[in-house]
């Protein structure tokens, strides 16, 4: 089933965006989007820190960008289901705008934040745009979420794409900005949970997709490219990766070294988590380019389970050493940002 017709599914229809918000509380502290208002003008209505918007149940199928002043905001569904509230929209890099330039991977994402202490919680955020739709472009990331504002929190939320679901970044090379994922899910095929944040994934559930072609590997699950003077990239615990694909069809990670930023330095570490045959348990990691081999940066595992996770030869799976373990939790990678993940 193609991924417009499940959304749809989901909700009974798709909604334009329309009409504005429904405010409540002085000086519109909360904001209440429901079918036919846009998520958008709730967000343009917001009028100082600290409010919150309430999406009600519906597919709202447009872009949604949060500005860096809309600081400490909640967008939130208005019941605890994320399938219940969906964000979604279909442009991909390669993805023409009217001026006939293209959107690019960042500028193909349904829902951008550059906002400091953003929390978003009970939402699917959704990208579905389809190669099979488009042979003719070769830009084929289509990012359902770019976020690079510290302290971004995201709680049990859905981020469904195929390739770049979820871009982690920062505002700066040197600005080592911090997320934090709690019981979300994130699901693609290549690449699909990538950049250079400082970026905390907390039992969380990622899903790699069934992908239409003949070579292995069929896809990568994260793509970090944490910048050399940041000491935590991107953290993955106690979590879970399963897949739709066949045994061994996908890779935990590749380095990604930008041509604009090749002194990155890509960090990844994944712990206490359950990683699922789909993974490649005799070579997890891979190249993207050969300049760049990711023997050199710094991934390492940490008492993984599951049949993906089994050590058969050593020296492709680099591991922790208990000291080095204790470096390398939740509360150290979010430092004075105080969030309620659970101790190691």
């Amino acid at each position: 089933m193609r991924r417009r017709t499940l959304l749809a599914s989901i909700t009974g229809g798709l909604l334009a965006a329309g009409a504005p918000p429904a405010l409540a509380g002085g000086r519109h502290r909360v904001l209440h989007v429901r079918p036919g208002d846009s998520v958008q003008a709730a967000v343009d209505a917001v009028d100082g820190p600290g409010r919150t918007i309430v999406v009600h149940p519906g597919t709202y199928r447009e872009v949604v960008d949060i500005p860096v002043e809309k600081r400490e905001l909640t967008i939130r569904g208005a019941t605890r289901d994320p399938r219940d509230a969906i964000i979604v929209y279909d442009h991909a890099n390669g993805t023409k705008k009217p001026d006939g330039t293209t959107y690019g991977t960042a500028g193909s994402a349904t829902f951008t934040s550059a906002a400091p202490g953003l929390t978003v919680r009970d939402l699917t955020l959704a990208n579905d745009w389809l190669r099979a739709d488009h042979p003719d472009i070769t830009g084929t990331q289509a990012v359902a979420a770019y976020t690079y504002g510290d302290r971004t929190r995201f709680e049990n939320v859905r981020l469904l794409a195929h390739q770049d679901t979820l871009f982690v970044d920062t505002t700066a090379l040197d600005t080592f900005d911090r997320q934090y994922f709690h019981r979300c899910h994130i699901e693609g095929d290549v690449d699909f949970v990538f950049g250079r944040a400082t970026a905390v994934f907390d039992r969380c559930h990622f899903r790699t997709l069934q992908r239409d072609v003949s070579f292995t590997p069929k896809g990568m699950v994260f793509a970090p490219s944490t910048a050399r003077a940041n000491p935590y990239g991107i953290l993955a615990v106690r979590s879970r990766i399963t897949s739709g694909a066949e045994d061994g069809a996908y890779k935990l990670a590749r380095p990604w070294v930008p041509s604009y930023e090749t002194t990155a330095w890509p960090s990844l570490v994944v712990r206490d988590t359950w990683i699922g045959p789909g993974i490649d348990p005799v070579t997890p990691y891979t190249n993207m380019r050969d300049a760049y081999p990711w023997q050199s940066m710094r991934f390492h595992e940490y008492r993984d389970t599951g049949p993906g996770s089994v050590i058969t030869v050593p020296e492709n799976r680099p591991q922790l050493t208990r000291t080095e373990a204790r470096s390398h939790t939740p509360a150290a990678y979010l430092g004075d940002w105080k969030v309620p993940a659970q101790p190691l």
